[in-house]
């Protein structure tokens, strides 16, 4: 009997509800006595079975049967912000505001007269698009590919480079979706603390002593906390990664043109090994959903192939479309309009906590990452008068030494009356440990 026949009748049975959830299972050892197999050979089964959801492991605890086969749920980011109908204010998601990108229509006429349309051909990059974003990624990259979105991007690295019980080094703080995506492949996150210039270079070299298969990590205007790696820290940090040639680097850069810092690439100084994957929803628009992944090519290539099952290709529309958009100079000068935008939002509302007692460090980006001293209280106080900021537990591995809210900036009105207001709020929000006092 194989590992893949005995998952197989696992599965019946527990589809069939002969396994109810709950049920204890025998140990390998066990089974594998019963069975007349080798314990290995149970244990990739209850492999296969962990992978879909189907039965759960707890220590001593033993495995129980959890259910039928499921899907796993972006848990961290369904519930950030979500707290219910009556919120008036939604400062929980970073989103760009749509009055500050840039219009489509000349774009999308442009990308719909390409001789390429409707050829069932698969274009991982149009030519088009690949020279467009040749011209400022850090580093040369050996292959190119288009993705839907920077977090598709992640998603399908993550799915083709690792496999349950991983270990991937992540900086502590990050965004919620990433942490998501490693709870998918149940991969075990090694968190690499940060400061104000990014990952800590000791951190890291901790956390690879723990021979993590992959560091991922954001190179400028950092969610949540806004900081971008500098050429020093960049220079320490690839140091440390040299000792470990084993280690994959995904570099993810989420915010594109709208940073307003210059970011040292760790990819660049180890691009053997390394992809950058940049996403352009943020600053060019969420529809075109499209991030470009540039590195080495066996990395790159494995995303190529596991798209071959499912959609193939980016639409060459969408492709050219934004091509048009970074090689336009009307539209470049927008991008760079609305980037000051976001900075002066973002800057008007850290200086107003500051002079209330709240001091926040976030130097780029779309966000604050806001000291409170009591997380549940502050949601609570927001929540009760109509606004809505992201639980900071949500971006972390391990429990913070204090506790944060992340609060979107983006979409601030700039009005200095409601700016006063909303900091005022926040302020009370952030120093009370008694809900609703």
């Amino acid at each position: 009997m194989t590992a893949r026949g005995i998952a197989a009748s696992m599965t019946e049975l527990i589809r069939s509800g002969g396994l109810s959830p709950g049920t204890t299972l025998p140990t390998v050892r066990a089974l594998a006595t019963a069975l007349g197999v080798s314990p290995a050979t149970v244990a990739q089964a209850w492999s296969q079975l962990r992978a879909h959801r189907m039965i759960t492991t707890s220590g001593r605890r033993g495995t129980t049967v959890s259910g039928p086969p499921t899907v796993p749920h972006p848990t961290r980011f369904e519930r950030v912000g979500h707290l219910g109908d009556r919120l008036s204010l939604d400062l929980a998601i970073a989103a760009p505001d749509p009055a500050l990108l840039p219009p489509l229509g000349d774009a999308l006429l442009a990308a719909a007269g390409s001789p390429q349309l409707n050829d069932y051909s698969r274009t991982p990059v149009t030519p088009l698009l690949e020279a467009a974003v040749r011209e400022d990624w850090p580093f040369r990259a050996e292959a190119w590919t288009a993705v839907g979105g920077g977090y598709e991007g992640i998603e399908l690295l993550c799915r083709a480079l690792l496999v349950p019980g991983d270990r991937v080094a992540v900086e502590e703080p990050t965004t919620a979706r990433l942490l998501d995506i490693l709870d998918a492949f149940e991969a075990e996150k090694v968190p690499v603390a940060c400061d104000d210039d990014g990952p800590l270079p000791d951190s890291l070299e901790a956390a690879l002593r723990s021979r993590p298969v992959m560091f991922l990590y954001q190179s400028r205007a950092q969610a949540p906390c806004g900081w971008t790696i500098s050429e020093d820290r960049a220079d320490r940090l690839a140091a440390r990664l040299a000792t470990a040639p084993h280690v994959l680097l995904v570099e993810d850069d989420g915010i594109g043109a709208l940073a307003q810092r210059p970011a040292a690439s760790l990819a660049a100084r180890l691009p053997d090994r390394s992809v950058l994957v940049r996403s352009y929803s943020k600053s060019y628009g969420p529809d075109l959903r499209i991030a470009v992944v540039g590195g080495a090519s066996g990395m790159v290539e494995k995303i190529r192939i596991l798209r071959t099952y499912g959609i193939g290709w980016t639409s060459r529309i969408l492709q050219d479309a934004l091509a048009h958009l970074l090689t336009d100079t009307a539209t470049t000068e927008l991008v760079a309009a609305a980037a000051r935008r976001y900075t002066h939002r973002r800057e008007a509302l850290a200086q107003r906590l500051a002079e209330r007692g709240v001091p926040t460090a976030n130097r780029d980006g779309l966000g604050l990452w806001v000291p409170v001293a009591d997380e549940t209280s502050a949601l609570v106080t927001l929540a009760a008068r109509g606004v809505s900021v992201s639980p900071g537990s949500r971006f972390v591995v391990a429990s913070p030494p204090r506790a944060h809210v992340r609060v979107a900036t983006s979409k601030l009105v700039e009005d200095t009356d409601t700016l006063d207001e909303i900091a005022d709020l926040l302020a009370r929000a952030a120093m009370t440990a008694d809900p609703l006092h």
